[in-house]
């Protein structure tokens, strides 16, 4: 069992209630994502009133089931999205299409682990009712942008990571469509990228920097750092710092931290201005003017 995200509510402060995802062992040499809710209790150190809100379905061999994703984003109206790799290491890796699956999806639920009431496939013969969105392959970042859309990050194979602008009901296309190949250097579906029925991702990267983690500067520290994105680079050994254009293409492109030569797994703007930045071997870094 991993811990895979943590989320706070939107009225933390009041409150006092997180959201937490984790890769859960089920017996029978099986793994399955599950999302968790509590309360913290900052004075004493403890998690209060856990309580398990949603499974992701079907568990998976253990020996099959990487690719997990397991981020949250808490949504304005209090809601939660949380991607779900399709943990297929192994071909086929269909099932990213399937909507009886919630594997390759990106799922929205209430804080209370029902389906949120305006997902696009409820009432769909088949359909898990708490699907979002479909196609994905290991989608390891997720976050708002500060107008209220939601974006995500995906590894592709060898090559073709994407940075996506998710919609209700879209299909992202793996494995149908891909810019990157197969580990053993083959084609897949005979290296199709444009499928129609699919979206194309807002931007890729090839060669990959295994994204991690996903945020947009929201602080006043940084000025010139206004409509920029932050991925983390779990192959790549930095954090990326992209801009936007206002037709949610990237602009420019500049790597960050490169001399640390450490894997980001995680970035967040945080409430004071600063960049905080969290690597693989456990520095949390706090990004300021000057450093």
């Amino acid at each position: 069992m991993g811990l895979l995200d943590v989320a706070l509510d939107r009225d933390f402060a009041k409150d006092h209630r997180i959201f937490f995802s984790y890769s859960e062992d089920v017996g029978d040499d099986k793994t399955n994502i599950a999302l968790a809710r509590a309360t913290l209790d900052e004075k004493a150190g403890i998690l209060r009133d856990v309580s398990v809100i949603f499974r992701a379905l079907p568990a998976v061999s253990s020996t099959k089931g990487a690719n997990q994703g397991g981020r949250i984003a808490v949504a304005p109206n209090g809601t939660l999205f949380m991607t779900v790799g399709d943990r297929s290491s192994i071909t086929p890796w269909d099932v990213a299409q399937h909507l009886d699956s919630d594997l390759g999806k990106i799922i929205h639920i209430t804080a209370d682990g029902e389906p949120a009431s305006d997902n696009p496939f409820i009432g769909r013969a088949g359909a898990r009712p708490e699907i979002w969105t479909l196609g994905h392959r290991s989608e390891e970042g997720l976050a708002f942008a500060p107008d209220g859309r939601l974006w995500e990050t995906e590894h592709g194979p060898q090559g073709g990571d994407e940075l996506n602008l998710i919609e209700r009901g879209k299909n992202y296309g793996w494995p149908l469509v891909t810019h990157g190949i197969d580990y053993s250097g083959e084609k897949i579906n005979g290296g199709l990228t444009e499928k129609p029925g699919t979206e194309q991702a807002r931007y890729y990267w090839d060669p990959v920097i295994a994204p991690s983690g996903l945020a947009f500067y929201s602080g006043n520290l940084f000025p010139q750092w206004h409509d920029s994105v932050f991925v983390g680079g779990l192959r790549a050994g930095f954090l990326d710092r992209l801009t936007l254009t206002t037709n949610d293409k990237v602009r420019d492109e500049e790597p960050l931290l490169a001399d640390l030569r450490s894997r980001i797994r995680d970035v967040r703007s945080g409430p004071d201005g600063a960049v905080y930045v969290l690597t693989d071997d456990g520095k949390l870094l706090r990004l300021t003017p000057g450093q």
